[in-house]
Formats: structure tokens, sequence, C-alpha cells
């Protein structure tokens, strides 16, 4: 009785601020197994996210317990005469709004299942089927089980598959794995139609591409069917420190080349980051260093002011422990890195995924975890990264941040042209990541004013000097900008998914690429 009075306030909420001509009864006779909420602490949960620079509260909450319920909401909003809006939301850490909604339903995925479906494995198929909002740690804790994992990675690991997906899904290995969207067997996804359809290379083969790094746009993902490999058992860290720039990316973009080769004879993992702050280089994503002997800017002679670190990673088994050591030096070998810079740990396989995690436990007990963050994730052409280097890094920075900047290289062909992710159009491209957090703390450069006042002037930058760089995880606000975002001829086809998936504008509204339009005679953008 609790439940479906529960129900009913939510679905008068929505008669009361949609006004959609629709039978409440109808919504009730749905049969949904989880909870439509209106309670406010719900409410709440669903207004805020991980960037704390939006709110918008939605009219309700369903915590579904099937895919099932997921497609009766929408095939509701869809069948509706005057229809509402559904957003699926993960574990919340989108930055400008984008899983949010007004007026509207939003689907909270994780956590939402009424009875708990473990990931399940097949070992013979190498595979793992999970619920679309599951954290990649569970799916983790469970592939481990059997001695596999999950290839392809995102430096955090409490995101939900639906939402990685939704993007892309990138971290160090994506130069040999490619993004997770690359990692992807099969798809339970409910379109804008409210239809649950399974999709892969075979089936539905159009809407599993436009799913994939497709913004919510076309439907919400319920299941992912993961590409697994045979779990390492431990990681040897390697941190290595450049003054030159053009040295540091000449010996990234060397080590991207090696994707093809054996395992042997690349490394796994890939990554980089910027320093332009002496105190950042021992901070807490650099606390790899030794805190009894940090890293001095004065002892290395930062060319501009900013140092660059690349980060790689061996994995192995115990079984060939012996023969690591060797392979790690004839691949430092060919790099030029400042001499005695070499930092190296070696830690569980684990450990290293859930790294980030860690780092997230200390600023949480700082109180620095649920701040602004005024991210800002940048794919920029390798042919004009020297140029970003010398405007952004020693010009706009200033040599001061708050937060770790992320660079390093993927290779284009690791990602299917079909999905819908954006990048730039070249073999090789980078991933600048300015992951920094808004303080009051009484420094203005720590503002989210300021912050924001920067990405902004970092963005004008790539445009003046046409760098042709694209936004991950993009944020836009005006038709304009998502057209120069896609090009002519993406964008046309991103239009014609949105007909044919979401022909109602339903999906994912706080990403503003498309205005509802509930009037099915009626046409916007």
């Amino acid at each position: 009785m609790a439940t479906k009075l529960l129900v009913t306030l939510a679905i008068c909420r929505l008669i009361v601020t949609v006004g959609f001509t629709f039978n409440p009864n109808d919504l009730l006779r749905l049969g949904l197994d989880g909870k439509l909420s209106a309670d406010p602490a719900d409410l709440e949960a669903a207004s805020v996210d991980f960037g704390g620079l939006y709110r918008a509260e939605p009219v309700a909450v369903l915590y579904p317990a099937t895919s099932e319920d997921v497609a009766r909401l929408v095939k509701a909003a869809y069948d509706s005469a005057r229809g509402f809006t559904v957003s699926a939301r993960g574990h919340g850490h989108s930055i400008n709004g984008q899983a949010m909604t007004t007026n509207g339903v939003v689907v909270q995925m994780s956590g939402g299942l009424k009875n708990k479906v473990l990931t399940k494995v097949s070992e013979k198929l190498m595979y793992a089927d999970a619920w679309g909002g599951e954290l990649w740690i569970d799916v983790l804790t469970s592939t481990l089980e059997y001695g596999l994992a999950p290839k392809s990675w995102t430096d955090y690991l409490y995101l939900t598959l639906g939402g990685t997906l939704s993007n892309a899904g990138i971290s160090g290995q994506a130069f040999n794995h490619g993004p997770q969207i690359s990692n992807v067997h099969e798809l339970d996804v409910v379109t804008g139609k409210g239809e649950l359809l399974t999709c892969s290379e075979k089936e539905n083969s159009e809407l599993f591409q436009a799913v994939l790094g497709g913004l919510g746009q076309f439907g919400i993902i319920t299941r992912a069917r993961i590409a697994l490999e045979q779990a390492p058992q431990r990681v040897r860290w390697i941190r290595i420190l450049y003054s030159n720039f053009s040295t540091f990316t000449q010996d990234q973009e060397y080590l991207i080349s090696l994707h093809g080769k054996p395992a042997s004879q690349k490394f796994d993992y890939v990554e980089g980051f910027v320093i332009v702050d002496e105190g950042l280089i021992n901070n807490w994503r650099s606390s790899f260093f030794s805190p009894s002997n940090p890293v001095k800017f004065s002892d290395l002679k930062a060319e501009g002011g900013v140092l660059y670190c690349l980060e790689i990673t061996k994995n192995y088994h115990l079984s060939n422990a012996d023969t690591i050591d060797q392979e790690i030096v004839i691949l430092l070998k060919k790099l030029n890195y400042i001499p005695a810079s070499e930092f190296t740990t070696d830690l569980p396989y684990v450990d290293f995924l859930d790294r980030v995690h860690k780092a997230e436990l200390k600023l949480r007990s700082k109180g620095l975890w649920e701040v602004p963050h005024p991210w800002l994730n940048l794919f920029v052409p390798k042919s004009r990264i020297a140029e970003f280097d010398k405007g952004v890094f020693k010009g706009i920075l200033g040599n001061k941040t708050s937060g770790p900047i992320l660079i390093y290289p993927m290779n284009k062909n690791k990602l299917d042209e079909r999905s819908s992710v954006v990048t730039p159009e070249e073999d090789v491209f980078y991933l600048v990541a300015f992951l920094r957090s808004a303080l009051k703390n009484g420094d203005e450069t720590q503002t989210l004013e300021y912050l924001s006042n920067q990405n902004y002037e970092i963005l004008k930058f790539c445009e003046d000097e046409k760098i042709n760089a694209k936004q991950y995880l993009p944020h836009y606000t005006n038709q304009r900008e998502w057209r120069d975002h896609f090009g002519e001829k993406y964008w046309t086809r991103f239009q014609q998914r949105k007909l044919e998936y979401d022909p109602r504008h339903i999906l994912a509204t706080g990403q503003r690429i498309f205005m509802p339009s509930f009037n099915p005679n009626t046409a916007t953008w």
C-alpha cells in the first residue's frame, strides 16, 4: 500500500508539473517491479552531480528492478499525448548536469536492482554480462573470481558500465585495446520509443554503434557483454620525468606505436601528466614519489617552468616475474627521459586499477571531494599538440593549477568510426584532461570563477588558433556549438539516428543537444 501511494504521489507530481494528458492509473498498471519515488531525499540526490556546477530537480526517480521497468517507463513517456523526459543516471559522475532532467523522471541505474544479480561470467567465451548500472569495480570483483578481467578501463572504477559506454571509457590501456566501447560484444538497450532491444555487430548493428559513445541520446543501456582477458597478478608501475615537451611526446608516441607487438615488447598502459606547479608533483596524484626524497623543479631544470611525467606499467604473473625486469630495461633504453628520474613501485593488479579510489578516500577525509569540479577534457590532434603546450601549459595556466592535468596519446584506429564518439581527424590524438577542483581557501586561482574562466580561455585559444580540438565528455549550450563539435557529416548522422531511435527527444535532455519534441508533427533541430 505504501509503495502504491508513493507511486501515485509521483504520478500526480508529474501531472501538475508537466501537465501531460495521461491516466494515472495507466502508470500504476505498468507493472513496475522497482520503485518510482517522489521522496525529497531521492529528488535531491538526483538533482546534483560530481561537477557541482548545475542543479536540476526531476519530478520523480525510478529505481528499476529490471530492464522491463526502464522500457515500460520510457514507453509511457513516448505514448503519452504530452510526454515527459527520461534521463538515466549512473554514479552521478557527470560534470555539467548531463544526467539531469527537469519536468521528467531520472532512472537511477546504479544500486537499483531489486534482487541484485551478480555479473555473469563465461570462462569459455571470455566475456561478462552485467547490468548497465553495475559499477566497474564490482564487475572486476566478479570476473577476478575466474582469474579474468576486462581489457580496457577508466582511471576511476566507481563508474557504471552504461555511463562510460555512453561516452567512450578511456584510460592508459586504450592505445592497445581501444577504449571500453571497443571491447563490447553485445548490449541490451531501451530506445526512446520504449523498445527493449538486443544489439551487436550482427543484430541491430546501427543501434549498437549509435549507443556506443552516443551520450545517452539513442537509448538506455541495461545490459552490456564485456570482453575479458586473463587477469595479471601484479603490476610494475613506473614514472619518469621530462623537461622537454617534444621529447616527452615523441616517447609517448613511440610507445603507443608498439600496440601490435607481443606483450613482452610493449608496456600495457601509457599515460602522462603535466606538472606546472611545484607543489603538485608531490601531491596526492604524485604521492608515488618518496616523501623523504621529494622531487624539486630546481633540480630538473623545467623548461618554461613545466615538467612532464610519463606513466607506464608492465603487467605480469608470478610465473614470469623473472623476465619482467629485463623486458622493462629493454623498453626504457629506447626512451630519452631525464637521467635518474625513474621512480618504480610494484603492487597487485587490483590495487593499481583502484588507485584513484584510494586518493578519493584521502580527499573525502579532508573535505576536498564534494567540491565543484570544473573539469575540461579535450582530444587534441597530434599535429597541434606542441602549439597547445606553448599556448596553454606554458601560457594560460601561468604555473598554477589545482588538480591533475593528464596528457597521453591514443591510436584512432582503435575506435570504430561507426560509433558516435567524435575525435580529431588524425591517426594519433591526445587526451588532455584538466581535472581540477574549485576550493574556497583564499587563493583566487583555485576559485570556481577563476577556473571556469580559464577553461573558457583554453577553449577560445583552441578556436582562435584553429587547433580543431574536440571535447571529450562534451558540454555545449547551443545548436551551433554541437554542429561544430560533430562536423556536418557526423552531425547529419547523429540527427538521423536521433530521429530513428528517439524521435520525441525524450532521452538525456541534460546533454542540451535536442529539445524535447512532444508533438509528433513537430521536429526541433
